[in-house]
């Protein structure tokens, strides 16, 4: 519901409806209209599957602490000594690490539960990709790496994602990739981050689903995804009436893959994604994108693809527009 200075929006998911918007009286309005016709229970401020929504006058917090201290409390990880990073440097991981579970449904629960944390927390993005990847057939290995997850929870449950109030409407994204990233099939990994001004609002860790030839093949895949999803999001933004900045920036530290987007010839080293070059060249062309260069040192998907020494790693995290509300609880970690 939009009109020139009001807008209300209901997210609706099965039974469940989250209500939004700038004008309270009509919330007031809308929610009355709702439990004359439906007789709706009012939850009152946002809560939602374990996600917890602070607000103030500087933005709106989202994190779920509760949801990680359960997490660490039923895998007797509570009293664990917390370590600086999800995910050591040197760990390679790879299908025949370690030995087989004989119990392999409990790290696949685990697993799940970690995806769906991923939801806050951005920082844990990699590891938990690179985890499920073993899903079907997990070992001890696997299982002592997704501890080392825990651990690294354990001393930062509270922090979460910080959308700013003063954050502007330019809409930012940054896509790379690691190229034949996985030991076992060498296909490449793919990351990429949305901005909204200063805010992080959209993240993804993937396995592609190709074998790339090159460093420049994975890092054009990768761009093509960005792309899509880039599209998407300013689809979402469109339908809630946000007024944001065009053309979106769209960030890549690698030049061979600038130079193919902005080529207009297809030839031998490019015909095999032709494809993914068709859709990132006609965005650019329309306006709806512009291409940028950026340093490997500013490129924040990388926090995406790979393993990071902890220096590396927290350099990352700190441009990542994450906060944690709750760090004088847990001892200023």
């Amino acid at each position: 519901m939009f009109s020139t200075n009001t807008i209300t929006a209901l997210l609706v998911y099965v039974d469940n409806i989250v209500l939004a918007g700038n004008d309270l009286p009509e919330i007031s309005r809308i929610t009355a209209l709702l439990d004359d016709t439906f007789k709706i229970k009012n939850l009152g401020d946002l809560k939602f599957f374990g996600l917890e929504v602070a607000r103030s006058t500087s933005g709106i917090h989202l994190c779920q602490r509760k949801y990680v201290l359960d997490l660490l409390s039923d895998n007797g990880m509570l009293a664990s000594r917390p370590v600086s990073t999800p995910m050591d440097y040197h760990t390679r991981l790879h299908s025949a690490s370690g030995t087989p579970l004989t119990d392999p449904l409990i790290y696949r629960r685990l697993i799940g539960r970690l995806i769906y944390l991923t939801t806050t927390r951005p920082d844990i993005a990699f590891a938990v990709q690179h985890l499920s990847q073993s899903v079907s057939s997990p070992t001890t290995a696997h299982h002592q790496a997704a501890f080392c997850v825990l651990r690294y929870l354990k001393g930062t449950p509270g922090l979460g994602v910080f959308l700013s109030t003063h954050s502007s409407l330019q809409l930012k994204a940054f896509s790379d990739s690691d190229w034949a990233g996985c030991v076992d099939s060498r296909r490449s990994i793919t990351g990429f981050s949305f901005y909204l001004g200063s805010s992080l609002i959209s993240w993804r860790s993937k396995k592609q689903t190709t074998v790339s030839k090159s460093s420049s093949e994975a890092e054009y895949r990768a761009l093509a995804s960005t792309t899509c999803e880039l599209q998407w999001i300013t689809y979402l933004l469109e339908d809630l009436h946000v007024p944001f900045v065009r053309p979106a920036l769209l960030y890549c530290d690698n030049q061979s893959t600038l130079q193919i987007a902005s080529n207009q010839v297809f030839h031998e080293r490019t015909k095999h994604i032709e494809i993914d070059c068709h859709i990132v060249r006609d965005k650019v062309h329309a306006g709806f994108l512009k291409l940028l260069p950026v340093t490997s040192s500013l490129q924040l998907a990388d926090i995406y693809t790979k393993a990071m020494t902890p220096a590396v790693f927290h350099g990352f995290c700190s441009k990542l527009g994450m906060l944690n509300i709750h760090s004088q609880l847990e001892g200023g970690s």
